[in-house]
């Protein structure tokens, strides 16, 4: 690819094509990629129809397993990478007069109805005169899209830099369990300075953060089609029973169950497409 078609490229995943006055679509299957640093002054409705999109902002990482996607508020500066094939569709969504938007990054199950407002909108590109359906289309998927619960499937970073370079450590080796005293001795603090700054940096404690990074690494290792013995194993379990006791009550569903459904959303959504 030269470097004219190259920019090209770029231009359009940060922009877009306009399908309705504030509102554009990006369309994009890859095998893999990381983007650079940026931010859009729209808001932002990322759907992962297939493979896994990490998305990561000063604050914490969001991960977005297929069938979901992620709300990004505008001007929010972020890099969003995959390692797995991907098929994404995005909305770019004008956010001024819209007070009932999300104000927050926040991952949300794509409901059917949600799937098809998405696709439709995708379909609409280079149909001008269809815009009447397009300006119904994004106000259903509006209204839809203020119902959704938020999905707990993002894992917040520390902004200070002693305890930032040692989630980045702990994140490095998720298979490596370390206890909470080893971690205090590690940073010269006491286990009480070292829980408090923890909870204080990222709402959580040190043992739920870990728990939380595992799962989203489970994510992206299950969505590569790794086995759950092999994901199990390199997120830190000592068995496959306890790794899916884990993830099912952190997301409610088994992995197998979990994936398959998404499997299943994605076959209807390649129909629709």
């Amino acid at each position: 690819m030269d470097q004219s078609s190259s920019q090209k490229d770029q231009t359009y995943l940060y922009h877009g094509t306009d399908v309705a006055e504030g509102v554009a679509v990006i369309a994009h299957d890859d095998h893999h990629f990381t983007s650079s640093r940026h931010s859009h002054s729209q808001a932002q409705l990322l759907y992962a129809v297939s493979g896994v999109i990490s998305l990561t902002t000063e604050s914490g990482t969001w991960v977005v397993p297929p069938s979901r996607a992620v709300w990004l508020p505008p001007h929010l500066e972020h890099v969003t990478a995959s390692r797995t094939s991907i098929q994404f569709r995005s909305l770019l969504i004008d956010a001024d007069g819209r007070d009932t938007l999300p104000k927050d990054c926040m991952v949300v199950e794509v409901t059917p109805l949600l799937r098809e407002l998405i696709l439709r909108l995708a379909g609409l590109v280079d149909k001008p005169d269809r815009k009447e359906v397009a300006d119904a289309v994004i106000r259903l998927l509006l209204l839809e899209l203020a119902f959704l619960p938020a999905q707990p499937l993002n894992l917040p970073l520390p902004k200070h830099p002693v305890l930032a370079a040692f989630c980045e450590t702990v994140l490095g080796d998720l298979a490596h369990t370390i206890s909470i005293e080893e971690a205090a001795n590690d940073l010269h603090v006491s286990r009480a300075t070292l829980m408090r700054l923890f909870q204080r940096e990222t709402g959580l404690s040190f043992g739920r953060w870990r728990q939380q990074a595992r799962m989203l690494k489970a994510l992206t290792l299950l969505a590569e089609g790794r086995t759950i013995l092999d994901v199990a194993l390199d997120c830190g379990y000592e068995s496959p029973s306890a790794f899916s006791a884990m993830f099912r009550r952190s997301l409610g569903r088994s992995p197998r169950d979990y994936f398959q459904s998404a499997i299943l959303t994605g076959e209807t959504s390649r129909g629709a497409d």
